[in-house]
């Protein structure tokens, strides 16, 4: 039933919390689960005469670099559970990268954390899992 689970994480306790209730799905279904994260490099604000901001070859970079590491340390996770996995990385805006991933990748199912967000905050910031569970076209199960 679940046999490609999709898991993005962002290194937060929420998303930790999802990978091992999708390492628990996978277990009783014989999946495989991605560890996915997308990342978007921090910009640095140029001067007022360019108008625009920009990220560097550098940010881009750490950001890489941080993202590998977020990966590194959940597929250790889910090794210790002997539950086959493999990693994504990718740079984008999240729920985009996510959703586009779960089509390409003809995933059974998305278990996302939930950051627990105030309604207010929500409407004001913006929610990834909610935007996940709008756009998505497989399954989503939101973990709190």
């Amino acid at each position: 039933m679940f046999e490609k689970i999709l898991v993005p994480l962002d290194g937060s306790e929420h998303s930790i919390y999802a990978l091992e209730k999708a390492i628990q799905i996978a277990r009783k279904f014989d999946g495989k689960i991605t560890l996915l994260h997308a990342y978007t490099p921090h910009v640095v604000y140029l001067p007022e005469e360019y108008a625009h901001a920009e990220a560097t070859p550098e940010t881009v970079e750490i950001s890489r670099e941080a993202g590998a590491n977020i990966l590194k340390e959940a597929k250790k996770k889910v090794e210790t559970e002997f539950v086959q996995s493999e990693i994504l990385l990718a740079m984008g805006r999240a729920v985009e990268t996510i959703v586009e991933a779960a089509e390409n990748g003809k995933f059974d199912l998305i278990v996302v954390g939930a950051r627990g967000l105030s309604p207010m905050k929500e409407l004001l910031l913006g929610s990834v899992s909610h935007g996940v569970t709008l756009n998505a076209r497989c399954p989503v199960l939101v973990v709190k």
